[in-house]
C-alpha cells in the first residue's frame, strides 16, 4: 500500500460580480416599489405609499388597489397560473383585490 498523498490547496474562489440593477418597467412617477420580481413571464412591483400593485404580463399592464395588504412576495398556486401574493395579512389572490381602472 502506498502512502496517502497530500491534497492539493483549493483554489481562491473568483469573487462575485455585483447583480445588474432591474430595468424599471414602471411608470416613473410612482418611484421606487419596495417589492418586486418576476415569475412565469409575468412582473409585479409594489407601491406601499399608492397602496398600488402593478402586474404586467405580454406587455399589458394591470393596476390594483392593495387597500391595507403590504405585498412582499409572490407565488404560483396553481397550474393554471393564478398568482398568490404574501403579505402581512396572509396571502392574497389577484381576484382578491381592486382593479384599478385607468
Amino acid at each position: 500500500m502506498e502512502p496517502m498523498t497530500p491534497m492539493k490547496p483549493m483554489t481562491p474562489m473568483k469573487p462575485m460580480s455585483p447583480m445588474a440593477p432591474t430595468q424599471q418597467w414602471w411608470p416613473e412617477n410612482l418611484g421606487d416599489p419596495s417589492s418586486s420580481g418576476a415569475q412565469d413571464g409575468r412582473r409585479y412591483a409594489f407601491f406601499p405609499h399608492k397602496k398600488l400593485l402593478l402586474v404586467e404580463q405580454g406587455g399589458k399592464l394591470q393596476r390594483f388597489n392593495t387597500g391595507e395588504h403590504r405585498i412582499t412576495g409572490v407565488s404560483q398556486v396553481s397550474d393554471k397560473g393564478a398568482l398568490s401574493f404574501s403579505s402581512d395579512h396572509g396571502p392574497i389572490s389577484l381576484e382578491d383585490l381592486e382593479k384599478v381602472v385607468q
